[in-house]
Order: C-alpha cells, then sequence, then structure tokens
C-alpha cells in the first residue's frame, strides 16, 4: 500500500457560499483611487428628504435586508453612532432618520465570496443526543471576500459511525458578535517589550505601576502618574504608542448563546489584524482538572507585516484575543500542543518560512526560538514544509500532519511521528505524500493546493478537513493503525 492509497476521501463538502453575507460600515468616496469622502453631502441629501418619505425608505430597506441579518436596525444604529460627526450640531434628528442615516452607510460584504479554505476540526461543546460511536464536531474556516479580506467562520458536523460524516445545514444570518475590551495581562505586555525593543525606563515605570491584570483605564492613568522627568525623553512618545497599540490588540468578542456556531463569524477588529485573521488552527485542551476549553493560533495580517495571535475560548461563544510573543510568533503557521508535555507548554512553528520547528513558551511568556524538527528534503517538499496543525496525541506517539510545496508550487500533505516523551524527537516520517489534489480539486482560486489547519482522532482514525485549491473544503479519513504501519524510523 503506498501512502496515497491511505487516505480515503468522504462525499460531503463545504463549497463558499456568495449568500453568507454581514454588515459592514460604507463611507462612499473612502473606495476611490483619490480618497475624498462625500459623507457630509450625502447626509444634507438624506436631511432633506420629508418624514414620510424617510419612513417609507427605512420600512422598504428593512423589509428588503432585514431577514439576511440579525438585528439590522441596531447595525444601522451603530453605524450612524460611527457618522453622526457630520450631523450639523443642530440637527435634531428622528428615530427613523437616524436609521435611514445607518442604512446609506451600510453595505453587504460576502464573507467567503472570493474563496473558502484551511479548516480545522475539534470536538464541538455541545455532545448531548448521540448514539454511541458519533461525535459532534466544530469546523473553523478560513473565508475569503473582496480584496483578498480573510475572517474565521465555522460549521458543525457529525462524524461515525464508521466512515459517516453528515455536515450541518450553515443556513441563517451572520453576526460578527458584540467585541469589547478585556483586561489586559501584565506579563504578556512585558514579554512583548523585548520584541519592539521598548525595554527603556518608561516601560518598566509603566508596567511597575499597574496591577497584573489592567483595564485600559489602569493604563491611562499609570500614563498619567509618570514622572516629568520621564515624560519629556525623546523617546517617551514613541514607547506610549508602541505600548497603547499592544494594548490595543487584545480584545474580546462574544456572541449571544442562541445564536448556532455556524452563524458566528470572527471578523478582523484591530489594526493589527486589518487585512485579515487567516489560517486559524483550533485545538482543544485541557487544564489540570480535566476541564476542556480551546485555543486557536491565527496569523493576524496588516497589510504590510504578519504576525501570530492566539484565541482562547472555554465554549466557542466567548473568544479573548491576544498577540503571541517571542521569535517563533514571527511568522505563519505556528499551532499549539494541546498540553503540555515535560512540564513545558509547546507549539509547532515555521519561523524561516520552509521548516516545521519546536518551540518552547518561556517563564516571560515569549515563545522561544524554535529547534528544528524536518526541513525540506523530498522532491515534493522542497520549497518549504509546514504543519497542517496542532500535534495529534496517539499510543504512538505525536502524530504531526505536514504540508509540503513541490514543483509549479503544488502542495502535497505528509505525516510525522514525534516521540511522546521528547518531542524534539522525530521518531517516525511517512515516505511519500498522504494526499495530493486530484483531478477535481485542481483548479480553484489558488490551484493545485491541498492544505490543512487541524485533524483529530475519532474511532481509531485521523478525520483530515482540506482545503482544495482554496475552493471548496474537502474531507479524508485515514485508519491510524495503517498510517504508523506506513511510517518509516528517522
Amino acid at each position: 500500500m503506498t501512502a496515497g492509497d491511505l487516505a480515503t476521501r468522504l462525499a460531503p463538502a463545504i463549497a463558499p457560499d456568495p449568500g453568507r453575507v454581514i454588515v459592514k460600515l460604507f463611507v462612499p468616496g473612502e473606495d476611490a483611487a483619490i480618497t475624498r469622502t462625500r459623507a457630509a453631502a450625502l447626509i444634507s441629501r438624506i436631511m432633506l428628504l420629508d418624514e414620510d418619505t424617510a419612513v417609507d425608505l427605512l420600512r422598504a430597506t428593512l423589509l428588503r435586508f432585514g431577514g439576511r441579518h440579525h438585528d439590522l436596525e441596531a447595525i444601522f444604529a451603530h453605524h450612524h453612532d460611527l457618522v453622526r460627526h457630520r450631523v450639523p450640531r443642530h440637527a435634531e434628528l428622528s428615530l427613523p432618520a437616524r436609521l435611514l442615516v445607518g442604512a446609506y452607510f451600510s453595505h453587504e460584504y460576502a464573507v467567503e465570496g472570493a474563496a473558502l479554505c484551511n479548516p480545522s476540526m475539534v470536538p464541538h461543546p455541545d455532545q448531548t443526543g448521540l448514539d454511541p460511536g458519533r461525535l459532534r464536531v466544530a469546523i473553523s474556516l478560513r473565508q475569503i471576500g473582496e480584496g483578498h479580506l480573510s475572517s474565521i467562520g465555522f460549521a458543525t458536523a457529525v462524524l461515525g459511525p464508521g466512515s459517516d460524516l453528515l455536515l450541518t445545514d450553515r443556513g441563517g444570518p451572520l453576526s460578527v458578535g458584540r467585541r469589547h475590551s478585556t483586561r489586559h495581562r501584565r506579563d504578556l505586555l512585558a514579554g512583548g517589550l523585548s520584541d519592539d525593543a521598548r525595554d527603556n525606563e518608561v516601560s518598566a515605570a509603566m508596567l511597575d505601576s499597574m496591577p497584573e491584570r489592567f483595564t485600559d483605564d489602569d493604563f491611562e492613568r499609570a500614563i498619567a502618574r509618570l514622572p516629568a522627568e520621564l515624560l519629556t525623553r525623546t523617546t517617551t512618545r514613541r514607547t506610549l504608542e508602541e505600548l497603547r497599540r499592544a494594548t490595543s490588540s487584545d480584545y474580546a468578542v462574544t456572541f449571544p448563546e442562541d445564536l448556532p456556531l455556524h452563524r458566528r463569524v470572527l471578523w478582523p477588529a484591530t489594526a493589527a489584524e486589518s487585512n485579515g485573521m487567516e489560517d486559524a488552527r483550533f485545538v482543544r485542551v485541557c487544564d489540570e482538572e480535566g476541564r476542556p476549553s480551546y485555543r486557536a493560533t491565527y496569523t493576524a495580517y496588516d497589510g504590510r507585516h504578519i504576525h501570530s495571535h492566539l484565541i482562547a475560548s472555554d465554549d466557542l461563544r466567548h473568544f479573548e484575543i491576544t498577540p503571541m510573543r517571542g521569535p517563533a510568533s514571527a511568522n505563519k503557521g505556528m499551532a499549539l500542543f494541546p498540553r503540555p508535555v515535560g512540564g513545558r507548554e509547546l507549539a509547532l512553528c515555521r519561523s524561516d518560512g520552509e521548516t516545521v520547528g519546536l518551540s518552547t513558551l518561556g517563564p516571560d511568556h515569549t515563545w522561544r526560538a524554535p529547534v528544528p524538527l524536518h526541513r525540506p528534503r523530498r522532491g515534493w517538499e522542497l520549497v518549504q514544509v509546514g504543519n497542517c496543525g496542532s500535534p495529534i496525541e496517539t499510543e504512538f506517539g505525536w502524530l504531526v500532519l505536514t504540508h509540503g510545496v513541490g514543483p509549479m508550487r503544488d502542495y502535497a500533505l505528509g505525516a510525522l511521528l514525534l516521540d511522546s516523551r521528547e518531542p524534539h524527537r522525530v521518531i517516525g516520517e511517512l515516505p511519500g505524500a498522504l494526499l495530493t489534489a486530484d483531478a477535481t480539486e485542481r483548479e480553484g482560486y489558488v490551484p493545485n493546493v491541498v492544505y490543512s489547519c487541524g485533524g483529530l482522532l475519532h474511532a481509531g482514525a485521523v478525520w483530515l478537513p482540506y482545503g482544495a485549491s482554496d475552493t471548496r473544503v474537502g474531507f479524508a479519513r485515514v485508519p491510524l493503525d495503517e498510517l504508523i504501519e506506513a511510517m518509516r524510523p528517522r
């Protein structure tokens, strides 16, 4: 049996759905080659409408679009508030007029109108109502819309019995949730100072005057307490700007409890991720008492720079987002181990862009420079090699699914096996590719690509979601014992 015979493709697939839309702020003129906002002129024209006309327009808009969105009136009210500085100060707008302003400053955005790819899969928080041998899973998706802007979406499926896989319908209005501030961690802020070359007297004084968990108000009060001798230093303004930028990258998002997972969208919310949240690698972790929760790494992209960020959630309803620190987090493809190994928090990474490495979280909460595990060495991976999600713990060792890039930028998936107790040791390697794009998967938004951000082990088999040419998400199943048998010692 060759490596390519091990993976069995399953029938269900997820295709991009242009009907999955959210509402974004729209400011006329800002999308032009030469930016010149026309906001004030538009508001003036809206204010010239008589009340009856405004009410009719609003009613027609809500009738046309209301069924496609969750609480559309609240979105219109919020968008009005974002542009109300353009409303003349003496003007008193009625509620319908304010909502109509919000409607004119809104537009629909198809979150996966361009592409859908790079999934990861974890056990769903809700396992109720299932027969033995079945597992409900949560699937994260990289969804790409106009302008190649990526966000994180979700789907739900049930695995088993046998090779059955049943996808849950993804219909219904989407929500980006409620974004709110979170209590920042002083140790994480301190850990990033060396990354930004801002470890100086000003930053040290700020850290010393703030509690271990601090709010935005605590941060501003710490600035007010800085001695005049520090405030007048030439580097102070830049240091404070960097500290404020770092704390602004921490935030939380909460979704209504009754909103199904497949209707939740994690949408870019900070400057660091303004051009996309890419390739989330979700993994379920357990604390010392065995309580499960979820972690994910993803690539934040601001149009020029990339950086790894962390998502933490107990229930996939409330999410807390923070940047990751240290050399290993400076590139794409970090993937967390589901538990500490030998008392150490570990992660796979690709900090040099082409090698699978192993990083350790230091006591200062920075991810150390990685130890190389596997460099490009076979024909199908000579361009680069990286992980396809978090390691899967098995009785044989840590199973690491990999991706490689060969001639003509042709992607393939492979596998490594790491020692259970000493995961810096590669003890097994699949000699050939586990999965490559077949004739039905080669064409798409990005041709000749198969890519995954994480699978899981269930009922003696590895279940693997994968993106096919960024055009759809497919699924494959690999019996674990056959996969291990096909590996060769390193």
